[in-house]
């Protein structure tokens, strides 16, 4: 059964405040019945809130609306996220005067407030749930999209894959790229043929390993498989797998499915807002230039189906590659628009299709426009009188 995504365009058809994203988060949120939902529970706001000087995560205004919905509900709101970026989120406009409600770190200030779960795959053994999550009677995953070095993509996934486990199990996910081999050294034993493969990577993807001299290291992140390295590394020293970019998707998956689970059935929303997008993940605290249209926001029950309309929209746009950084190489055959920019093994599709597997949600969904534009017949003038100013 397909599950209902409600949908806000950017586009308006009128000068009017009534149709811009805000407001047409409000109709989301009256659509999704949030408001009648909420009453007496313990409402976990998680967010991305950036880092330095990064600009482009959700704004204030719309952070601000969703708090008044879970109070005017009757609700307990706070916002959470990563210690780090929570102590220095007032540098970024984000406080309990401008947000409505208080912002904790979702493990504690130093990280220690956790609980454990145990899931193995690959390399991770124990995942550690951040406990302001965990104790959260009701979830709002509320998301900024933008492009992502590991996986093309981040959005609702993501932003609960990453943003609710402490630093140990963040890293053991990235690091599940590694778990498969990918380097013989037995293949090439000649160090300056060692060397010719990794000055082969225009991108210094692949480096010495720093505990095995023999061994060359792949920077998943910073790879776009263009296959130079491979035209140089000796038959089978090197392969560059879509297995292992994949590996990160699927831990993502496993991620949510944990963060999930300690939510009782529909008390979790999920809202992606898709505006601002730029290359790479809010936590590298920076914002680049826009490479694609702003695509609006999207709301849904289905964290699934809310990442996979979000995909589906951004495949239909066209990848502005003068907005790309220049150390950074476009593939216009590549994929996805996503895929183009970070590679085609980073198929943004994966982890929405790997959570679908565990029983997470569903790829099939409806998409209803909370209010569609449309061209008027007769357009009024629009005037602001001075004695407003």
């Amino acid at each position: 059964m397909a599950a209902k995504v409600f949908y806000g365009s950017p586009k308006q058809s009128r000068l009017d405040a009534s149709e811009t994203l805000p407001m047409k988060l409000d109709k989301i949120l009256d659509a999704l019945h949030l408001r009648d939902r909420v009453k007496g529970e313990t409402v976990a706001i998680k967010m991305h809130l950036g880092g330095n000087v990064g600009y482009s995560t959700i704004h204030p205004v719309f952070v601000r609306r969703v708090v008044k919905a879970v109070l005017d509900g009757g609700g307990k709101p706070f916002v959470t996220d990563l210690a780090g970026a929570v102590a220095t989120a007032a540098q970024r406009g984000y406080t309990q005067e401008t947000l409505g409600c208080p912002i904790y770190p979702v493990g504690g200030p130093d990280e220690k407030y956790y609980y454990v779960h145990k899931h193995p795959y690959k390399n991770i053994e124990e995942w550690r749930l951040g406990g302001m999550i965990a104790d959260a009677t009701f979830l709002i995953d509320l998301a900024h999209v933008k492009g992502h070095p590991s996986c093309g993509f981040g959005a609702a996934i993501k932003n609960l894959a990453l943003g609710c486990m402490m630093t140990p199990t963040r890293s053991a996910i990235h690091d599940t790229n590694h778990y498969d081999p990918y380097w013989f050294p037995e293949k090439c034993p000649d160090p300056e043929k060692r060397k010719a493969i990794m000055e082969a990577c225009p991108f210094e993807a692949l480096v010495e390993d720093k505990e095995r001299p023999d061994h060359l290291h792949l920077h998943y992140e910073m790879c776009n498989q263009c296959g130079r390295c491979l035209k140089v590394a000796p038959e089978g020293s090197l392969f560059i797998r879509p297995e292992n970019f994949w590996a990160f998707q699927e831990a993502c998956a496993i991620s949510v499915k944990i963060v999930l689970s300690t939510f009782e059935p529909g008390k979790a929303v999920f809202i992606n807002l898709a505006t601002q997008i730029h290359t790479v993940c809010d936590c590298f605290g920076f914002t680049g230039q826009p490479i694609m249209p702003d695509l609006g926001v999207f709301g849904s029950d289905d964290i699934v189906a809310v990442d996979t309309a979000v995909l589906d929209m951004a495949a239909k746009q066209r990848i502005d590659e003068n907005a790309l950084p220049l150390s950074m190489e476009f593939q216009p055959h590549a994929g996805h628009p996503f895929q183009q920019v970070h590679g085609p093994f980073k198929d943004p599709y994966k982890a929405p299709e790997y959570l679908e597997k565990l029983g997470i949600g569903t790829r099939q969904y409806e998409l209803v426009d909370v209010l569609p534009p449309v061209r008027p017949e007769r357009v009024a003038a629009v005037y602001v009188s001075a004695a407003v100013h």
